[in-house]
């Protein structure tokens, strides 16, 4: 099954709104093994599942039960991003919702928004592929804020929300949360679900410009097309993970696991900008990192597990790769979250 993952950009503005608000940044970062180079890595795409370890790490540190709430009043608008662009170049609110559906996946491969009209109000179904994230209540909590704060910049403040539903509960602070959202609220619906009057479905954009829609809608398919290519990237991994206890990890035996040429998949892994050797190597130096963390795993069992023949190649290719021994690197990342370490 392909990894699921996120783009840097939602990381990036979370980091923003922490900032804003005071959070030991640091303290987080050094938890998940993490810094702000990190964060502002080109083309950054962080495993979904991982914002289970985020989460959890935010609230340790802030103290705040209800930082995802908080945090979302801070965040910047998502702007210089394809999506806005769409957006506003569009004639209406509606026609450039119904463009950035195409396209979610440049914000999540996890997404899956649906949409519908009921009465006198729009819905937006806000699903996301695993169940357990999308009843993380920091995340939803931040995320639909960070929604509504970008359609409110896109509409020039005219995007109003009439009513939010989140699949989790909420024990206490109910009203709390009414009030910072600014409008009904209901927890422990079926659906993630945001409702706003139908009438901004036909707010005309002021930028809205025929030409450069056209333009944008281009480039964010080319953008889609360039994370399909990648996709073999995440599905040679799988293999590698099945085939690397047989020692039988090889190309030739990649490609017969995926039923195409060795050619073909040497051909598309360059088109991903990669090679099954730097692959190969990059799941090896994360597994390698992940066991080294989170386990007491001896060195001995964990060249087993990453595939090496001999302790003296694991121990030459992890000191190239991260520039410390095996053993120095455990003492220095034991007790940390492996959130990166899944990266």
């Amino acid at each position: 099954m392909q990894e699921l993952r996120d783009a840097g950009v939602m990381l990036r503005l979370i980091y923003e709104a922490m900032k804003r608000k005071g959070v030991d940044t640091d303290a987080i970062f050094s938890r998940l093994g993490v810094d702000e180079k990190y964060v502002y890595t080109e083309q950054l795409r962080t495993p979904h599942s991982a914002q289970l370890y985020f989460w959890q790490a935010v609230e340790d540190v802030s103290g705040d039960p209800d930082i995802g709430l908080h945090l979302g009043q801070l965040l910047p608008a998502y702007k210089g991003q394809v999506l806005e662009y769409l957006f506003l170049s569009s004639p209406t609110f509606g026609e450039g919702l119904r463009r950035a559906q195409n396209y979610q996946r440049l914000l999540s491969d996890a997404a899956n928004t649906g949409f519908f009209i009921e009465g006198e109000h729009a819905c937006m179904v806000l699903d996301a592929a695993s169940d357990v994230v999308s009843r993380l209540k920091h995340f939803n909590e931040c995320f639909v804020q960070g929604l509504i704060t970008f359609f409110k910049s896109i509409t020039d403040g005219a995007f109003e929300p009439s009513r939010i539903e989140f699949e989790h509960e909420r024990e206490r602070g109910q009203e709390h949360a009414a009030e910072i959202l600014g409008c009904e609220v209901v927890f422990g619906a079926e659906e993630n679900r945001l409702y706003f009057p139908v009438s901004m479905l036909a707010h005309a954009s002021l930028h809205a410009e025929p030409e450069l829609l056209d333009l944008h809608e281009r480039f964010a398919s080319e953008q889609v097309a360039r994370l399909e290519k990648k996709d073999i990237v995440g599905q040679v991994e799988r293999i590698v993970a099945e085939l690397l206890d047989s020692g039988e990890v090889t190309l030739d035996a990649v490609a017969e696991r995926l039923g195409i040429k060795p050619r073909t998949l040497r051909t598309r892994l360059t088109e991903a900008e990669t090679s099954f050797n730097q692959v190969l190597a990059d799941f090896r130096y994360r597994l390698a990192r992940q066991l080294l963390a989170t386990t007491d795993e001896s060195i001995d069992e964990i060249v087993y597990l990453t595939g090496f023949s001999e302790p003296s190649t694991f121990y030459r290719a992890f000191k190239r790769w991260s520039n410390m021994t095996p053993i120095e690197y455990r003492k220095n990342a034991q007790g940390k979250d492996a959130m990166v370490e899944a990266m």
